[in-house]
């Protein structure tokens, strides 16, 4: 066997190649682009503000009306591989936080091969930091801050969750409040035996540090673990897994099962405040009702 009762290549692939499920990748993404565009001549927003040093480490700010907002970091998703997916196609997750009064920070990343998942991990670590920084700045509460992210955003967000703050970045421990990881991917070791891995080149080393099921801990962040209902039965054990994993260390950890959707549609409901996600996300945020 390669991975659990997978003894193929092929098998795992079928679990994971989410792009197989959509008809029109590219009429796909126009669409997000046309839900983003839309978006950002509605909302108030700030664009490509740099929270690192290189040209990729930008983010995008949709900032609350009121001060003192809580504030929700997005990282989208794309394997950590896929360039051509980018924060400009995510302003519209601010539409379901803005009318509650929450700021929506869209994250950039680079991609593999290109650098590594250490670097990118790095680059979502950094982010948090010049976030929790900078927050007054821009009207947002610091020790409010949330993650949330979906596939290989969903990934990262556990990751921050579960990261030791005030070891290397002088934060409070709980700098991230709580995660919304949707169709994360917590145990990275099928991915080596996948069509991912010329991309991802991933060493053991590096499934080992950054697969979030093998680094939980007390006082990590409270977690919700969504995904698809029909998506493929990997990623509910991901999820399930995961949750075991969390709860066996006393992190609060749920179960959100999205019905009637697949991996790449798990995300749409960010765009209306009255969504069973933003619903979840509001109450993991100490938030209550959708006025």
């Amino acid at each position: 066997m390669l991975y659990r009762n997978f003894a193929t290549q092929e098998q795992l692939d079928a679990q994971y190649h989410t792009a197989s499920q959509l008809a029109d990748p590219a009429a796909f993404m126009r669409q997000r682009q046309v839900d983003s565009d839309a978006a950002r001549r509605l909302l108030p927003h700030l664009l490509d503000v740099a929270y690192g040093p290189t040209r990729i480490e930008r983010l995008d700010i949709y900032p609350a009306e009121a001060p003192n907002a809580p504030m929700v970091m997005f990282i989208h998703g794309g394997y950590w591989s896929t360039p051509s997916i980018t924060k400009d196609f995510y302003a519209w997750v601010a539409r379901g936080f803005y009318p509650k009064g929450v700021t929506t920070l869209v994250l950039d990343y680079a991609a593999c091969p290109r650098v590594t998942l250490d670097e990118i991990v790095r680059q979502c670590r950094a982010a948090v930091a010049w976030i929790y920084k900078h927050a007054k700045s821009f009207g947002g509460d610091p020790d409010r801050l949330y993650a949330a992210g979906h596939s290989a955003g969903g990934h990262l967000s556990a990751v921050l969750g579960l990261t030791h703050w005030e070891q290397d970045y002088d934060l409070p421990l709980d700098a991230i409040k709580g995660a919304l990881a949707i169709s994360g991917l917590f145990d990275l070791a099928p991915f080596p035996y996948t069509w991912l891995q010329p991309k991802l080149q991933l060493g053991w080393a590096e499934v080992r540090r950054h697969s979030p099921i093998a680094h939980v801990h007390e006082g990590g962040a409270p977690m919700i673990l969504a995904y698809g209902a029909l998506e493929t039965a990997e990623f509910h054990r991901q999820a399930a897994d995961f949750r075991a994993a969390c709860e066996a260390v006393s992190i609060p950890a749920s179960l959100l099962a999205l019905e009637g959707c697949l991996h790449n549609s798990a995300i749409d409901g960010f765009a209306d405040q009255r969504s069973v996600l933003c619903q979840a996300m509001f109450r993991l945020m100490g938030l209550s009702g959708t006025a």
